[in-house]
C-alpha cells in the first residue's frame, strides 16, 4: 500500500542515514498543571500515569533504561542507533541543573543519535534551550537535540475548556526560539477534541507548516480512567465524534499540511486497563491503513493544498 505521506520513519533515514528508534526515558517529574503551579486537576484528557505507558521506573538511572531498552528494541527492531527520548508528563519542568545531569548521562550512551525532550510549550525558555544544547555538545557534539511540544489544538478556546493553561500564543513562541536556537521542533496535535472542527484541524496544519516545523504527531482522543473526561463520559456528557469523522480530518490535515513535515502517526495508541474509549475499539495499525487507502483511493497526499503561503494573493498576477 503506496504511503501518501512524509514518514517520520523517512525523515529519520533522511538525517541519520539508515532506521533510528526511540527509547522511552522516564523522569521524575510531573506537570505544572498538575502540582498547582497553574491548576492541579490537569489537561482534562490527561490519566494519573501523564502521557505514557510503556514506561521504566523513573528511579531506575538514566543510563540503565536506555540500556535495557536499547537491548530490548535493537534486537526486536534490528537497529543499531537510537533517539533518546524523555516523554512523560513534562520533561522540562525541572531545574536545569537536573536536567543537565541527565542530559549529559543520556548523550554518554553508546549509538544515541539525538535527544528528545516532550513538553508543555510555556515549560520552555531560551535559557533551558542554550543550556541543554551546549551540554549535549559538551559530551558529543555529532548528538543533536530535540523538542517535541503538546499544543493538541490551535483553537484557543478549546484549550481553555480542557483545561490546558496555555494559548495558541506560547506554543509559537516556543516554536521560535526553539528554531533560533537551530534545533529539531515536533508538535502534537489532538484532531478531535470535543469543540474543534474541520476548520481546526486545516488551521492547525497550516500554522504549523508556516512555522515549518520538523515533524508531527497526530492523535485521536481516547478517554483515561480518573480522567475528567472520563467522568463526562460515563455520564454521557462527553461527544467524540467518529472514526470516518477521525478519517475525514486526518486527511484534510495532510492534504493542507506541508510537504517538508515527517508524520510521525496518524493515530495513537493507549493501555486498554487504563482506558475505557480507545480508538473506536479499533487496532490503530488498521485505522491507519483505512486512512492510506482513502487516500490513495482519492488520489491525494500530503500538501495536496498547500499553496497558502508567501504571497498567495499574488499568485495570479
Amino acid at each position: 500500500m503506496e504511503e501518501p505521506y512524509y514518514k517520520y520513519s523517512q525523515f529519520l533515514k533522511d538525517k541519520y542515514g539508515k532506521k533510528t528508534y526511540k527509547l522511552p526515558v522516564n523522569l521524575p517529574t510531573t506537570c505544572p498543571n498538575r502540582d498547582g503551579n497553574l491548576a492541579k486537576e490537569g489537561c482534562h484528557f490527561c490519566g494519573e500515569e501523564g502521557a505514557d505507558f510503556e514506561m521504566l521506573p523513573d528511579d531506575m538511572s538514566i543510563t540503565k533504561q536506555l540500556l535495557e531498552n536499547k537491548d530490548y528494541i535493537g534486537k526486536r527492531y534490528g537497529v543499531d542507533q537510537f533517539i533518546a527520548y524523555f516523554q512523560n508528563y513534562t520533561n522540562t519542568y525541572l531545574s536545569l541543573d537536573k536536567l543537565k545531569k541527565y542530559v549529559k548521562e543520556a548523550a554518554a550512551v553508546e549509538k544515541i543519535k539525538s535527544i528528545y525532550f516532550s513538553t508543555r510549550p510555556d515549560s520552555i525558555c531560551d535559557k533551558y534551550i542554550s543550556t541543554l544544547k551546549n551540554a549535549v555538545e559538551e559530551v558529543d557534539s555529532d548528538i543533536s537535540l530535540a523538542f517535541e511540544f503538546g499544543l493538541q489544538t490551535v483553537n484557543y478556546k478549546t484549550l481553555k475548556s480542557v483545561n490546558r493553561q496555555h494559548g495558541l500564543a506560547e506554543f509559537i513562541d516556543a516554536v521560535l526560539r526553539a528554531k533560533k536556537f537551530e534545533v529539531e521542533v515536533g508538535a502534537h496535535l489532538i484532531l478531535n477534541l470535543p469543540g474543534d472542527t474541520r476548520e481546526d484541524v486545516i488551521e492547525g496544519a497550516r500554522i504549523l507548516s508556516a512555522l515549518e516545523v520538523d515533524h508531527v504527531k497526530l492523535h485521536a482522543l481516547y478517554i483515561r480512567e480518573n480522567s475528567v473526561f472520563a467522568k463526562k463520559y460515563k455520564a454521557g456528557n462527553l461527544e467524540i465524534c467518529s472514526l470516518n469523522e477521525y478519517i475525514e480530518r486526518v486527511i484534510l490535515f495532510l492534504e493542507n499540511l506541508s510537504p517538508e513535515i515527517a508524520v510521525q502517526r496518524l493515530i495513537g495508541r493507549a493501555p486498554g486497563k487504563e482506558s475505557i474509549f480507545i480508538n473506536w475499539d479499533t487496532p490503530w495499525w488498521e485505522i491507519h491503513d483505512l486512512i492510506i487507502k482513502e487516500m490513495n483511493k482519492r488520489n491525494t497526499y500530503q500538501g495536496r493544498l498547500f499553496n497558502y503561503l508567501n504571497g498567495k494573493a499574488l499568485n495570479n498576477l
